[in-house]
């Protein structure tokens, strides 16, 4: 088995901080794309081609005759079909979170790896549902307050204190984070001759 670079195309710290379990060395380029899509795409849709918008940017900025993977990833939240983003603004994540309380709903992670000499593309996605607990408006705007929400698609990070609005879950928590490192794993070593362990 090779080893290679993992060129993370992400700013966000908890992916930063979870592409390092894999055990190869690591460059943070972050890929500031445009994340619209068309109207009527499906979830994993989205996250895939997203991801793959992402990982593609980077690897169009690296220096001819550079080597390594680039890794692109997009993460959203799911409630009754539609599509939860990042919020606009405090009012925005509280009523975010307000719909989410004490019911379930999707958070679907999109990986998409590009080797940077040969081009070679191996996209994926996981989906793990969410049930939170019920919530009243002095907890939402008491965790709106910390600024947890600011940056999280559905206004909530499951690693952080939004940990304690969560009742369970049925999936891959890491998917829920933003990073499905068994994922990560699975596509590096199948599609590119890359073995974690």
């Amino acid at each position: 088995m090779r080893t290679a670079t993992l060129i993370l195309a992400s700013s966000s710290p908890r992916r930063q901080e979870l592409i390092r379990v894999l055990g190869f060395p690591v460059e943070v380029v972050p890929s500031d794309v445009d994340e619209g899509v068309e109207t009527g795409w499906s979830p994993s849709r989205i996250v895939e081609e997203l991801s793959l918008r992402k990982a593609l940017a980077v690897t169009e900025r690296l220096a001819p005759g550079r080597e390594g993977v680039v890794v692109g990833s997009d993460t959203i939240v799911v409630l009754d079909g539609a599509v939860l983003g990042k919020p606009r603004d405090e009012e925005d994540a509280a009523a975010m979170l307000a719909a989410l309380s004490g019911r379930s709903h999707e958070v679907y992670t999109g990986l998409a790896l590009v080797d940077v000499a040969t081009g070679r593309r191996s996209v994926s996605h996981r989906m793990t549902r969410v049930w939170m607990k019920p919530m009243d408006e002095r907890r939402i705007r008491a965790y709106v307050e910390t600024g947890e929400p600011r940056d999280k698609a559905g206004a909530y990070g499951i690693q952080g204190y939004g940990a304690t609005l969560v009742d369970r879950l049925e999936g891959d928590y890491f998917t829920v984070v933003g990073f499905p490192l068994s994922l990560a794993a699975d596509m590096l070593e199948r599609d590119f001759g890359l073995r974690v362990l």
